[in-house]
């Protein structure tokens, strides 16, 4: 992708966009002029990766404000430009844009380690700020992937370790699969090469007999599907090398790990999906207990599918995935597919649905409030927010993620319960408060607002950070009302 140029970014934006298309010209000349003279370690004149940081966001459909702060992101950083030069010269959204994704001045703090704090801070926060912010990040984290070969072997271990503890997570929170299975690729090669090339060599060794195995049920699935009159598309996938490498680390051989292979199916609508998904088992036997429905129960990053294993031809295993067009798209890029899907007023959609649907929007607000210190904020996130988590279910079937080795005390405190909570049953059994959640636990938590149960105690047996500092909290405000 290094031959972009400021024509082909122009026309890709023009396939779904037509106004302001001179502003994007004007935010390329800008940076090229702010950037000249600046060389890449690649050798490369530095207006090239900005570039590529807004093709990238082209490939989102993101609007022209997005595609202008991307060129212009580094001009703040790198260049004599001010915050109120690029609002006078182009708007206030831009400059809000460029500023946010702007590292925070060195000559702020006393150490390199202080100023690095501050700036994951900030960057995993611009979330709640405009998710804009975390795009164009994103796409900045995966072209400087793409191009970590002209840098010491330090820094491409560094790199990638700060990849894969901050920037993969919040592709996932936002649903950017796309971009999370790319840079967990990008980062396993520079981490574990040797690891990295034996899959890779070991995938291709298998790609003949595996494409041979999805084509043919491919053709038989369309063949059905055309037959019955309704509108699809069918496409392959073969898991991510790092996907791989997990379930193999796992104690998993290639050919048991059950999504592996992958047939994905797009329909008109949901009611098609199952249709579909009875034509599915109508021809391939399924693996019962390898069935999700992430249309009736989504994902908390808002992923929608069905999704079942079936045994293909040759015994393969193959993970068929069911959903309906927008659903893919949001399936591939998260919530900068509705950049797409609602044009115009796409960024308020797509702030209001991570405000109020997505889980991590509340995490990472309550953490933020929690955690004044920056070492601690990011102590806190890598340890909870970024960590393995675990999937339990409430009374009524709604999916609850929660981090991994929480307890019935971090659960209440989570759903900021707290206060309220009488009793919890967990797979219908009366639990105490220090038991430790497992996946898929159906939890019935019963409340009372005049519960008079000693919960004096539970800052000591809670087990994440965030129940211990916020259980914390609410002591000191006791205290000093008894105080007063």
């Amino acid at each position: 992708m290094n031959n972009v140029t400021i024509d082909g970014l122009i026309e890709r934006v023009s396939n779904y966009e037509s106004n302001n298309l001179e502003l994007i010209r004007k935010a390329y000349d800008y940076a090229d002029y702010m950037h000249s003279g600046q060389l890449r370690q690649s050798g490369e004149a530095y207006i090239t990766h900005p570039l590529n940081v807004a093709y990238i966001a082209s490939i989102m459909n993101a609007d022209i404000d997005t595609i202008c702060a991307a060129l212009l992101h580094d001009t703040l950083e790198d260049t004599s430009a001010t915050k109120e030069e690029i609002t006078r010269l182009f708007n206030s959204e831009i400059a809000k844009l460029v500023d946010g994704v702007t590292k925070i001045s060195k000559m702020n703090f006393s150490s390199k380690s202080e100023q690095n704090l501050a700036n994951i801070r900030k960057i995993v926060t611009g979330i709640m700020e405009d998710v804009r912010i975390i795009i164009i990040k994103l796409a900045d984290r995966l072209h400087n992937m793409r191009t970590l070969e002209y840098k010491s072997v330090f820094k491409q271990q560094e790199n990638s370790i700060e990849t894969m503890e901050i920037f993969v997570p919040l592709a996932y929170y936002i649903g950017a699969y796309k971009i999370k299975n790319e840079l967990e690729d990008i980062s396993l090669r520079y981490l574990k090469p040797e690891e990295y090339k034996m899959l890779q060599y070991e995938v291709n060794k298998r790609k003949y007999e595996d494409n041979e195995c999805l084509r043919e049920m491919l053709i038989v699935l369309d063949d059905i599907l055309t037959k019955e009159g309704i509108n699809h598309y069918i496409k392959t996938r073969t898991k991510n090398i790092y996907g791989i490498y997990k379930k193999v680390e796992d104690g998993y051989k290639i050919s048991d790990i059950h999504d592996y292979l992958a047939l994905k199916i797009m329909v008109d609508e949901i009611s098609e999906c199952y249709q579909t998904l009875g034509f599915v088992h109508s021809k391939y036997h399924p693996m019962n207990y390898k069935f999700k429905d992430y249309i009736w129960n989504p994902k908390t990053n808002m992923y929608r599918s069905l999704h079942t294993t079936v045994f293909a031809e040759n015994d393969k295993l193959v993970q068929t995935q069911i959903r309906t067009f927008d659903m893919d798209k949001i399936a591939s890029y998260g919530l900068p597919a509705y950049w797409d899907i609602n044009r115009g007023n796409a960024r308020d959609i797509m702030q209001e649905k991570i405000k109020n649907e997505f889980q991590v929007f509340k995490s990472l607000d309550s953490v933020n409030m929690l955690f004044k210190n920056n070492k601690d904020f990011v102590a806190q996130i890598k340890s909870e927010l970024f960590k393995e988590k675990i999937y339990i279910y409430d009374s009524i079937g709604k999916r609850i993620e929660i981090p991994k080795n929480s307890n019935v005390i971090d659960l209440v405190c989570y759903l900021d319960m707290d206060n309220i909570v009488e009793e919890v049953k967990v797979n219908d059994k009366v639990a105490p408060w220090s038991m430790v959640l497992n996946n898929k636990d159906r939890v019935s938590i019963k409340t009372n607002m005049y519960a008079s149960i000693d919960k004096s105690y539970w800052s000591v047996m809670a087990n994440t950070g965030y129940a211990k500092r916020k259980l914390s909290e609410t002591n000191k405000k006791k205290v000093k009302r008894i105080i007063k």
